[in-house]
């Protein structure tokens, strides 16, 4: 049964994977190789659907989705007010169009760094990527890779962060954000080098290729809106600024709730948007109609990955590798690092992972006598690796909800900057962290 299980484990992620890849619906994806592990391991098949899957799905939607639905419509709302354009037209005038790439990266570094939920950064950025790509005539199928490079790779795992990767590993180790030390700075700082340098070599190897910007039909139609009265910086960065300065005075100063901050400054910045904005909105009605519906997509699909994910934790397969990456005498560090990568990896979430590896691994690795700051550091690192296949569920969100690209056109460059480069990362806060 174990023999099967593993099979049944590993083929389930490398469909799903596949599947992906050639664009079939994450939904239906999830579902069938969820029921392929169940049935491999000899799970009950009713329990694992409707009970476990369901489980993962419907709390993943309860907890997220409110963000998610204001998120999309402060996105859409950016867009169609011609206030997404007017920052990428500053944006071009501070930065110059061949800066476009970093611009990207940079705003969206900012608002995750800022406490803004990664879902939300997404809709946020988009519209003023378009524009900024679109000036700079870079090709689009880079936009998601330089969108989610700069929301989840170095930000969310690095020390001071206010995302959830950075807060789980807190309650394990009994450590602050800001744990790591010096090496947990040098570790993100040489992911945004490397990363942002990949990103910009595969640009600039597309480009002498002659690729222009070519989005999808998809993508266009929902920008080809015409400009109207051009709208102030000031006011395009008012929303913005309230939404990053709502949440962080909320949520740190006068100790709101991280979701509940999120909403209140959310709602704040979207309320705030519809007033400056409105002799350039004709069409309200539109705008929150969009936005519902790229909310329920984006949900939709991340909770099907996480549902997989809780099927998967389920399974003798699963819990046998964490049974062997917690037992490698000498490489406790490096035990530690694998089996939170992996976990995620086949969770397909960096939030997943860490809350099924770390109620598991943190008691028995403080039972070593390990730096808490060092377990705290390594395993936020780890869970922002593999975690970034294909079938994880924001970058399915940014590809194809977001950007409406398709994964055989931008995944090669999320997978080097968000997978590739910090796992490389993650053995150099490893090695480092043992000689310390």
């Amino acid at each position: 049964m174990l023999v099967a299980s593993f099979l049944g484990l590993f083929a389930g992620l490398a469909l799903l994977v596949v599947l992906t890849m050639r664009g079939v619906n994450i939904i239906i994806s999830a579902v069938l190789c969820a029921m392929l592990v169940a049935v491999c391991s000899g799970l009950p098949l009713n329990d694992a659907m409707l009970d476990s899957y369901m489980a993962g799905f419907t709390g993943f939607f309860t907890t997220w989705f409110p963000a998610i639905l204001l998120g999309a419509i402060f996105g859409q709302l950016m867009d169609d007010s011609g206030a997404a354009k007017a920052i990428a037209r500053q944006s071009s005038r501070w930065f110059g169009e061949k800066r476009a790439i970093m611009a990207v990266v940079g705003a969206s570094a900012i608002l995750t760094y800022g406490g803004v939920s990664v879902f939300v950064v997404g809709f946020s950025v988009y519209p003023i990527a378009f524009e900024l790509f679109k000036h700079a005539n870079l090709p689009h199928r880079f936009i998601p890779g330089a969108m989610v490079f700069g929301s989840i790779s170095f930000t969310m795992t690095s020390p001071g962060s206010p995302e959830v990767q950075n807060l789980i590993p807190t309650e394990h180790f009994g450590t602050t954000a800001v744990a790591g030390g010096v090496i947990g700075v040098i570790c993100a700082l040489t992911i945004l080098v490397l990363g942002a340098w990949a990103i910009r070599r595969c640009v600039r190897r597309a480009v002498h290729a002659g690729e222009t910007f070519d989005p999808p039909a998809a993508a266009r139609q929902l920008h080809e809106q015409g400009d109207g009265a051009p709208v102030p910086t000031w006011a395009a960065l008012l929303p913005l600024l309230v939404l990053v300065g709502g949440f962080n005075l909320l949520s740190l100063a006068l100790g709101m709730r991280p979701v509940e901050a999120l909403l209140v400054a959310m709602g704040a910045s979207l309320l705030l948007g519809f007033v400056l904005f409105h002799r350039h909105l004709h069409e309200r009605a539109r705008t929150l109609g969009t936005g519902a519906d790229n909310a329920l997509v984006a949900t939709a699909n991340t909770c099907a990955v996480v549902g997989f994910g809780a099927v998967a934790a389920l399974t003798p397969a699963f819990k046998e590798i964490v049974a062997v990456l917690t037992d490698l005498p000498g490489l406790e560090y490096a035990g530690l690092a694998m089996a939170v990568t992996v976990i995620a990896g086949i969770t397909g979430s960096a939030s997943g992972g860490l809350g099924i590896a770390l109620p598991i691994l943190a008691p028995i690795y403080q039972g070593m006598g390990l730096d808490n700051g060092a377990m705290h550091r390594i395993s936020a690192l780890a869970s922002g690796g593999l975690d970034s296949l294909p079938h994880n569920g924001y970058v399915v969100t940014t590809i194809r909800a977001i950007c409406k690209e398709t994964h055989q056109r931008a995944y090669p460059t999320v997978f080097i900057a968000s997978v590739l480069v910090p796992s490389v990362v993650l053995v150099m806060a490893v090695v480092l962290y043992t000689l310390v």
